[in-house]
């Protein structure tokens, strides 16, 4: 039998480091969890079928600083950042960095098993990664051009306030905006709605590439 794919969680709190750990293993997977990025990098056996599972706000380094040092040193794992709150710019700088996902708690069942799912199958499929830039891109097409620019303001870190006074219109209309956006795209937090943009954006790139 296939060894079962291993989810490293890094997360400070011992109570939702246990959650978590019970709660995968509870679907088949291994998991080993630590405390913090040292202690992870202490143990870490490279050349597995992984993700890892790191919270944000980490003590010493924090969670995009270790994805970041795993890449530097060669040993890209997929990673999946969770935050405490709806923080935009968190999300776009780990998306830029190369995250797998951003993920707000509280965390749903479905939700984890389904970021998981996704973080373990890009690891080594191409093509699952080509099929949710295509996916992403088809969600930010239906925006329409105001749409489009408020988002990018939004993601920007910009408040409803400052992105009307910039393009005369309404707050009002620009809340109904933000409504629509979050309804076309089906992105469930701000966050969530970073990485698809951005998966949306590396799509074009690449188009434009071939």
């Amino acid at each position: 039998m296939a060894t079962a794919p291993t989810v490293f969680v890094v997360e400070s709190d011992s109570c939702e480091r246990e959650a978590f750990q019970r709660f995968l293993e509870g679907d088949g997977l291994i998991v080993e969890s630590y405390a913090c990025a040292q202690d992870f990098l202490n143990a870490f056996r490279p050349n597995r079928e992984a993700c890892l599972l790191t919270d944000a706000d980490l003590p010493g380094m924090q969670g995009v600083e270790l994805m970041q040092h795993l890449r530097r040193t060669g040993h890209a794992v997929p990673t999946i950042i969770v935050t405490g709150f709806n923080n935009v710019p968190l999300a776009v700088v780990a998306m830029k960095a190369g995250a797998s996902d951003v993920i707000v708690k509280p965390i749903g069942r479905n939700e984890l098993l389904a970021t998981i799912t996704r973080a373990l199958a890009e690891s080594h499929d191409v093509s699952t990664r080509v099929a949710g830039q295509k996916v992403a891109s088809e969600h930010i097409a239906c925006l329409t051009p105001r749409q489009h620019e408020i988002m990018v303001l939004v993601l920007a870190g910009q408040p409803s306030k400052c992105i009307a006074a910039s393009l005369h219109i309404s707050q009002r209309t620009v809340e109904n905006h933000r409504a629509s956006i979050m309804k076309k795209t089906g992105a469930l937090s701000l966050p969530a709605l970073a990485r698809m943009a951005f998966a949306a954006d590396s799509s074009a790139r690449l188009s434009a590439i071939r």
